[in-house]
Parts: C-alpha cells; structure tokens; sequence
C-alpha cells in the first residue's frame, strides 16, 4: 500500500513539471497550477488518499507527498518567472518573422539651426572654419583687444584650465587665426562649442556660436548692415526687420547690438518682448584697429566687420521655446517635434 502510494506521488509530481514546463503563456500554466497544485487539484486528492494509510507507513508516504509537492512547486515558480522575463524557447521561436525595426534618430534641434545659420553664411560668400575648444589666453582674450586685467574679461566668465588655458569663450579666437593663415579678403563663419561660468532658464555654462568675420578693402559699417538684414531675412522671415544700437566689444569698433522685430507679435509690443517690440539676437561691430596690430593687417589698408550670435538663442526665437534647458534635457518627445 505504502509504495503504491509514493508511486503515485512520483506520477503526479512528473506530471506536474512536465505541465508546467510546457506552458507557452501565463493563462496555459495558471490552468495547470488550478490542475495540480490548486484546492482541487491532484496533490489534494493525494494528500486525501494518505488519511486512509496505516499509521505505520503514513508517515513515510507523508514524506514523500511532501516532497513530491514542493519539487513541483519549484518548477512552476522556474516557469513563471522565465514567462514574466519573456523567455522562451528556441521550439517556440518563429525566425521567419520580421525583426523589430530601431527608432530612427534624429538631427538635434541645435545641429539643425547651426546648420542652418552656417548653410545662410555659405550662400552669402563665407567660408565655415572651425578651431579648439581649449584656447590659449592670447588667441581667447589678449589678441582680441582684452588687455590683461581689464574688466572686460569679467564678461566672460571664464573657466581657466590653467594660468593659460581655458575653455574659449566665443569662436571668436577663430577671427584672429584665420587672418593669421591669410591675407585679405577674409570672409568666414565659425560655429561651435563655447563655455561660460553662467546657468539659468536663458543661459547654459555651454552653449553654442556662430563667429562672423569679413575683412577686405573699403568694408564700411553699411555692408555689415546689409549682411545681417539679409541673415534675418534667412533666417526668420523675409519681412523681418533688424535695428542697430550702440554696444561695447572689446575688438569691434564702433559696436552695435542688433534685434530682430519680435517674432511673437511682429514689432507691436508683447510679454516676449517686453512691449518693447524688438528682441536681441546678436553683437556686432567694425574690427577694432587694434586687432589688426597682431596679425600684421595694415589699417589704413583693409577694414572689416565681426559679429556673433547665440544658435542657442537663435533656435529659441525661431521656435518659440522659453527655457534653454530644454535643448540639453534629452527629452524625446521634445526633440521629436523637431
């Protein structure tokens, strides 16, 4: 009677783990956990059997239905957690289905609109130049007409790598390396990479620029005018309108802020604007007769004009975004509208 009985319990127990193992979904292996291991299911019925065995074997058969049970119980658990991972096996596996394709990337909104910027430049005449992000005091500040000590240093912000190095400010290092590779004219664009001590919903400690610079004979401050009209008329709307105001750079002579009429409300006055009707999207000015001192330029020969602008700055007003952050949060769904 004794072995009948573990017999039996074996029997199911094989059973049970080969239900169990066979199992494709949840819903199949539920079923067979109700059949087996369940209030009804066959242990039940098992463990009802070994009340009817003598007392001197019942022990034994007890034993042995216990462990039969608890095994099974393993196997399950094993099945469950290899169908919640989303394992299965290489039977079920059906390699004539087609593959999950990834999710396409897409271009940044930043890498767009430098682009963009960059691509306006090229149609207007200038060449794209582009130089180190680790700059040396002299090409940073000091041959850009920013005297050692003066407090025109203290715009920047700057994070020093050392006594001589540091994270360059503005692409505007990119001015004085270019003229040093040639002669006049020079016509050339440098976007990239810039670093300021300087964090808020408007500025970012990195952010991105795009330098001007034009220097040739008889350059007068009307053609820096008209190169800048046309860049907002680019870049913006061919209607946009641009006004000029007396600003202060170091290496340009005289200097000028330029604003666009605001984007939001065309020029009549907004919260974007202030209800001013202008909005800032540039420094400019004409090349400071000091500067062509350390590349060899002759004043009185050739004359020219720089600016720079913000892309991060640019790509808010073209798009409408209120906080800097956002181009940096590496959002999808962000980004994904772009």
């Amino acid at each position: 009677m004794s072995s009948q009985f573990i017999e039996k319990a074996r029997q199911v127990e094989s059973r049970a783990s080969e239900a169990f193992k066979a199992a494709t979904s949840e819903a199949e292996l539920e079923a067979a956990r109700i059949a087996f291991l369940g209030a009804r299911g066959l242990f039940a019925e098992l463990m009802k059997e070994l009340g009817q065995l003598p007392n001197e074997v019942r022990p034994q058969a007890g034993g042995e239905a216990n462990r039969a049970r608890k095994k099974a119980t393993e196997v399950y658990q094993a099945a469950k957690e290899a169908l919640e991972r989303g394992a299965v096996s290489e039977d079920s596996l059906d390699v004539t289905l087609p593959g999950r394709r990834p999710a396409p990337g897409r271009r940044h909104i930043i890498s767009r609109t430098t682009a963009e910027i960059c691509a306006i430049f090229a149609q207007l005449g200038f060449s794209i130049v582009e130089g180190p992000e680790v700059e040396t005091d002299y090409y940073n500040f000091e041959a850009l007409n920013f005297p050692p000590d003066h407090p025109s240093r203290d715009m920047q912000d700057t994070f020093f790598v050392s006594r001589d190095l540091l994270l360059r400010t503005h692409t505007s290092p990119m001015q004085v390396r270019s003229m040093e590779k040639s002669r006049p004219p020079v016509w050339v664009v440098a976007p990239g990479k810039t670093y300021r001590r300087d964090s808020d919903i408007s500025h970012s400690p990195m952010f991105h620029q795009v330098e001007g610079l034009l220097v040739d004979r008889g350059i007068t401050f009307a053609d820096l005018k008209g190169i800048l009209t046309s860049f907002a008329a680019s870049m913006f709307s061919p209607d946009t309108k641009i006004r000029l105001r007396p600003s202060f750079f170091p290496f340009t002579e005289p200097s000028a802020e330029v604003d666009i009429a605001c984007v939001l409300c065309g020029g009549r006055g907004c919260r974007l604007c202030g209800d001013s009707g202008w909005l800032e999207i540039l420094g400019s000015g004409m090349v400071d007769p000091n500067v062509y001192a350390f590349v060899n330029y002759d004043p009185e020969e050739f004359s020219g004009f720089a600016f720079g602008l913000g892309v991060e700055r640019v790509a808010m007003l073209k798009y409408g975004l209120d906080d800097i952050r956002m181009f940096y949060e590496s959002d999808l769904r962000f980004l994904a509208q772009f």
